[in-house]
């Protein structure tokens, strides 16, 4: 056994504690028939990630996961990896081609895609080494990447399997485009933020007025994007309103472009909207597509991919977007259409990836039918086969998925899967084909081959003029398909067949609709069986001001800046303290002092425990015999509670109730282990009872610890004694402490609490009247028959640690100047006389009381001044009340402690 240093030093622990870990294979797990299987996949991280606040809490909470059902003594399986991240990736490396003034186009396709794997082999790996410094342990033998070859080729068999079963198709359709990026984007990578713009009141001349219509000789419409009305081919009203109904047959021209426009009526226009009539431009809006296929009307594109206006928008070709509409409302201007504009707030759909406002495009792009996916999926979660942490994400879940829009899987960059379909370019229209290959909502239909590989010549013609589609598969087709692909699937391995369904999911809410729902959809379609039984869905990390952590606002605090600053442990424990199931995080970098001073904690406490044990004393093999050893009321009571926050954190991990867990075990062995049984224990630290229950309730609370704070609970406990027939030479592989729930006694603990309660009354008593800390004064404690032999057993305890020269217990009267404290049936006196200057001290506590009087006085008025009330931040208000309430409680107990001396 070797003495501890004074001081714990992280950085001269973790590194060397996380190399042996690796070294000895402790992370690897195989198909094992003698144990049950506990598996957990990772969220990928993207290859351009690097470590922040949010993986940091998210990848802890797995870790816990992860080394508490290792030491249940599941075979426990954690599968890492990495996700191309095909926009990103493609940008961070056209952004790093430019700076040598390069562009992807002169390279073209093949030497560009070699560059981006130059990257990956070079950068992609950084945010694996920062999860190792977090401490993960990860199985990183079977670390894999979103296109590696065995998970390529699971998404060219799900691509095969999903287009031969009419599930994938291609469309021209309406989709969410980024002129930045210059590709679709699903529903969901299309993340919508309320905008402050404008409404814009145009008039559209009608080509032959009509003398019913009296002096209307134009309909106004209103719209927050005038640019597309270069691109309009009809203006829609409702049936029912009545301002409109003259307007059948009728012919409106286009300002500007003088284009004829027809008058359709369909119930889909809101008559509360604008003006009631909607301009229709079907090639630029979801709802103004819908109308154009119900109505049979043109499609007409009037942007480039890069939002630039194209040559139908005659004088406004190649100006942006932004800059068309400005031109637009000038040229309305002039010619006496422009009626007003009015600020609007609206939603309007972002790029996730670079947030460049997405334009709604016409184009034809690869689609999956999700509806027949959706409903086994829905089915699994309405049984509970898979259960949501929190609970009330189960109804989002179930909503989204019953509301359940068709995926565009298609995405027009270079970096991905690219999509296994090959067009031949001599087949001509033929039967064979056209039976099995449908462009939807196009006239247009042509030969297509769907293979893992290049066709040599078209299966019809013969011809080898065969071109496979440029574009490339969604970065989550990959993604979705992680629970089983890492596994070995399509292929039957037998890590496939042991770990699969996964036991649980621990993600953020971002991505339930991006990921979670799908690798349900893909679990339940392609193995017959859930991916998952148990999602938990965690809280975003915010600073300490409730706003969302960001590069752009300055306010992130980097992880690994806060573990060279506090350790690793000091990271993990502190970030789960505050983190309650499913709330957002509030974190400030103080916040890191908690997990750091409780490591110091528990290093100075294992420290002293470690000096003071006889080893040769201590039979470590006889610990658990408790029953067998005469024990004080001290001794049982430790035991009790120590038992009790096993089972309590046991309960919470099993609930994810993680911060419930750690806190249970802060409070533990900080405020009753060290607080208080250790120092009980001084006066009999030689007796062998104490020897062994310090050692065990230390060697027990370092495995309790370990899932939370693995680097210094390993470095103590690979100090400590250990019974010859233990389980391998880290506390990593060691067992979960057993529950002995006989040790568990409620008596104990309510004696003990008494006890306590006592100690801490004459403490308290002490400090509020100024008594020297080193001095030895006199008590007198007040009790019956019930409590006396409990305060006479344990009278020792009492004097030693509320430093008590003489204590007297019994039914006594109370002492002259005498200060008291209640506690339960028990009156606790501590005489002042000779102690301390007492009329010193009333003066010192009158003067106290008095100062918060005026201070409360001075809240009050502030808080009747409605000027303040409604105008200052709820916060500021609220932390005012706070401290006028507490300065009353504090006025009431110095009158009260006034009061009781001269009782």
């Amino acid at each position: 056994m070797n003495e501890l240093p004074k001081a714990y030093s992280p950085h001269e622990v973790e590194d060397r504690i996380y190399k042996s870990w690796e070294e000895k294979g402790y992370f690897h797990a195989s198909p094992n028939p003698d144990k049950k299987p506990y598996s957990i996949v990772i969220p990928p991280p993207n290859i351009t990630g690097i470590l922040h606040m949010g993986h940091a809490l998210n990848n802890t909470i797995q870790d816990i996961l992860i080394r508490f059902k290792r030491m249940q003594g599941f075979e426990t399986e954690w599968m890492p990896g990495t996700d191309h991240a095909g926009i990103a990736t493609q940008n961070v490396v056209e952004r790093s081609l430019a700076k040598e003034g390069i562009k992807r186009q002169d390279l073209g396709r093949e030497k560009f895609i070699e560059e981006v794997w130059k990257w990956k082999e070079q950068y992609g790996s950084t945010i694996i080494k920062q999860l190792k410094k977090l401490g993960c342990s990860c199985d990183w033998e079977r670390t894999r990447f979103t296109m590696d070859e065995g998970l390529s080729e699971a998404v060219l068999e799900v691509f095969i399997r999903l287009y031969e079963k009419g599930l994938i198709y291609k469309g021209n359709y309406i989709i969410n485009w980024c002129p930045r990026c210059q590709t679709a984007l699903s529903d969901e990578e299309s993340q919508h933020k309320d905008v402050e713009g404008m409404l814009y009141y145009i008039k559209y001349q009608i080509k032959t007025p009509d003398k019913r219509l009296k002096t209307i000789e134009h309909v106004v419409v209103a719209t927050t994007r005038p640019e597309t009305m270069l691109g309009d081919v009809a203006v829609a009203v409702n049936p029912k309103d009545k301002r409109y109904k003259n307007l059948k047959d009728k012919t409106l021209i286009l300002p500007l472009l003088n284009r004829e426009l027809k008058v359709i009526f369909d119930p889909i226009v809101d008559l509360k909207f604008g003006t009631g009539a909607l301009k229709v431009t079907p090639a630029h809006d979801p709802v103004d597509f819908e109308l154009g296929s119900r109505h049979d009307l043109e499609k007409i594109n009037v942007m480039n991919p890069d939002a630039t206006i194209n040559s139908i928008g005659g004088e406004y070709e190649g100006m942006d977007r932004f800059e068309a509409r400005e031109a637009i409302l000038e040229d309305l201007k002039e010619r006496g259409l422009f009626i007003k504009s009015e600020p609007h707030r609206h939603a309007v759909g972002h790029c996730y990836r670079c947030h460049t406002m997405i334009e709604p495009r016409l184009s034809p792009q690869w689609f999956v039918k999700m509806k027949p996916l959706a409903k086994p999926a829905i089915e699994v979660v309405k049984k509970g086969k898979i259960k949501f942490y929190p609970v009330r994400w189960t109804k989002v879940y179930l909503d989204w998925m019953n509301s359940i829009r068709d995926w565009c899987i298609s995405r027009q960059i270079w970096w991905g899967h690219r999509i296994p379909v090959y067009y031949c370019k001599n087949c001509s229209e033929t039967g064979i084909l056209k039976s099995k290959v449908r462009i939807q909502n196009s006239k247009f239909e042509k030969g297509i081959i769907v293979s893992k590989i290049k066709p040599e010549k078209c299966p019809i013609c013969g011809s080898t003029e065969i071109e496979q589609d440029p574009d490339v598969l969604d970065t989550w087709f990959s993604s979705w398909l992680w629970p089983f692909s890492t596994f070995g699937w399509p292929k039957s391995e037998p890590e496939l067949k042991y770990f699969y369904p996964t036991d649980s999911l621990v993600t953020a809410q971002e991505i339930i609709f991006f990921w979670v729902a799908r690798m349900v959809m893909a679990g339940m379609e392609f193995m017959g069986d859930i991916p998952f039984k148990n999602v938990y869905i965690h809280g975003t990390v915010r600073d300490i001001a409730g706003t969302k952590m960001s590069k752009s606002l300055g306010n992130i605090i980097d992880p690994l800046d806060m573990v060279e600053k506090y350790g690793t442990d000091a990271l993990r424990f502190s970030i789960i303290s505050i983190t309650a199931q499913g709330q957002d995080v509030f974190l400030a970098e103080g916040k890191f002092e908690l997990g750091r001073n409780f490591a110091n904690k528990i290093w100075n406490a294992s420290r002293f425990i470690l000096m003071n044990l006889k080893p040769d004393e201590v039979d470590v093999s006889l610990c658990t015999f408790f029953k067998a050893m005469k024990l004080s009321l001290s001794e049982k009571w430790i035991l009790s509670r120590f038992y009790s926050t096993l089972k309590i954190v046991t309960t919470c991990l099993g609930e994810y109730r993680f911060n419930e867990a750690a806190n249970s075990i802060y409070e533990f062995f900080w405020h009753e282990f060290c607080d208080w049984y250790i120092e009980i224990a001084k006066s009999t630290i030689n007796e062998k009872t104490s020897q062994v229950i310090l050692y065990k309730i230390l060697e027990k609370s370092l495995r309790m610890l370990h899932p939370f704070m693995p680097f210094v609970t390993e470095e103590i406990w690979q100090k400590l004694p250990h019974e010859k027939d233990h389980v391998g030479d880290s506390i990593m592989v060691q067992p979960w402490p057993h529950l002995q729930k006989e040790m568990i006694s409620s008596h104990a603990e309510s004696e003990m609490g008494k006890l306590i309660e006592i100690i801490i009354s004459i403490r308290n008593m002490r400090s509020v009247w100024n008594v020297e800390p080193i001095l030895e004064i006199n008590a007198v404690i007040k009790s019956h028959k019930k409590d006396k032999k409990l305060i006479f057993d344990n009278a020792d305890i009492i004097k030693r640690l509320a430093k008590i020269s003489d204590l007297s217990i019994g039914m006594l009267a109370k002492p002259k100047n005498a200060a008291v404290s209640i506690v339960g049936a028990v009156e606790v006196y501590v005489p002042l006389e000779g102690v301390i200057d007492i009329e010193k001290e009333r003066t010192r506590l009158e003067k106290e009381a008095a100062g918060f009087e005026n201070e409360i006085k001075r809240f009050r008025k502030r808080l009747k001044d409605k000027n303040f009330t409604s105008k200052a931040p709820k916060g500021v208000v609220e932390k005012q009340k706070e401290r006028k309430a507490e300065l009353q409680l504090r006025i009431k107990k110095l009158k009260a402690n006034l009061k009781d001396i001269w009782a």
